[in-house]
């Protein structure tokens, strides 16, 4: 669906827009994941789900953070997401089953997806915008959780 905007993300995103940055390394997360699955080597995939995890976990301070200026249920979707691929990157790493990657992928390349066409709507950015300002999460489109309880 967002593969001609995808492919805009091959070079680092220019500097000081949060939004495009976001995107870039969600797709960067999503392409380590694929290149290590097509490898099959499990120390490369698990280095790939961890990468893919800390940049979850990052995402997750910004959302609990005092400051967060996400609306509520935005915040709350994202967290609920984040969770679920926290779940779902400790399950691998438990038994590291290169098809049980795919979902991870999926996700991180919707969200860039949707962050970039939101960029591309919304190319003004305050200088001193956090890295998930309100116009920035919105832009994406809404996610459906109920296919991703674990």
């Amino acid at each position: 669906m967002y593969k001609n905007q995808l492919q805009s993300y091959d070079r680092m995103p220019v500097e000081g827009n949060p939004t495009q940055s976001e995107a870039w390394a969600l797709l960067q997360a999503a392409l380590k994941m694929r290149d290590a699955v097509s490898s099959g080597e499990e120390a490369e995939m698990k280095a790939a789900v961890r990468l893919n995890l800390r940049l979850w976990t990052i995402f997750q301070a910004d959302l609990l953070s005092p400051q967060c200026q996400v609306p509520a249920e935005i915040r709350q979707n994202m967290l609920t997401l984040a969770n679920f691929i926290d779940k779902r990157s400790i399950d691998f790493m438990s038994e590291p089953i290169a098809k049980n990657i795919d979902v991870l992928i999926n996700i991180n390349r919707e969200i860039a997806g949707g962050l970039h066409e939101g960029a591309r709507n919304n190319p003004v950015q305050e200088e001193n915008s956090g890295p998930q300002e309100d116009a920035e999460v919105s832009s994406a489109p809404p996610v459906d959780l109920s296919d991703l309880e674990a």
